[in-house]
């Protein structure tokens, strides 16, 4: 990857981690566990960058969009759940020495002056042109890149 700094999109489900509990943790930060696909792992640990900026898009809830905007708040490191049997996130085929799971701890920066629906994403022509991995048929990656355009477009879309 080239230093360019990359922006990225998370998805969660509000019922069980909003924006609004992002915003109420220590220090407005959580670790952002329980991501169990490769190319989103391969993302947390591998391409996000402490400083990244992060869009926090709330998913499965009624309208999906874009709530919030926060920053990746250090290094990847393993995510201690896939070692915890009591946590759903338990992987019993994950090693201490060899783990499988990866995280980051993402720090809310601002809510979004106006929360941004995916209906309303998928009708902007500016996105459209500049190809959201949130917007492709059939993407249902937890964690994804966002071009620098994609990023300020949608947080121009919030102050509408």
């Amino acid at each position: 990857m080239s230093d360019a700094r990359r922006a990225w999109l998370v998805k969660t489900e509000p019922e069980t981690f909003s924006f609004a509990d992002l915003w109420r943790s220590p220090q407005r930060t959580s670790p952002w566990e329980g991501v169990r696909n490769y190319q989103a792992r391969n993302y947390l640990r591998d391409e996000m960058r402490p400083g990244d900026p992060v869009l926090v898009y709330h998913s499965s809830t009624d309208p999906p969009g874009v709530a919030g905007l926060a920053e990746v708040a250090g290094e990847a490191y393993p995510d201690p759940s896939q070692f915890d049997p009591g946590s759903v996130y338990f992987d019993p085929k994950s090693l201490r020495d060899d783990p499988r799971w990866w995280l980051v701890d993402v720090r809310a920066v601002r809510a979004l002056d106006r929360f941004v629906p995916l209906a309303e994403l998928r009708a902007d022509a500016a996105l459209a042109r500049l190809d959201l991995p949130l917007l492709r048929r059939g993407n249902r990656l937890s964690v994804m890149p966002v071009s620098g355009a994609a990023l300020a477009r949608i947080l121009e879309l919030s102050e509408r």
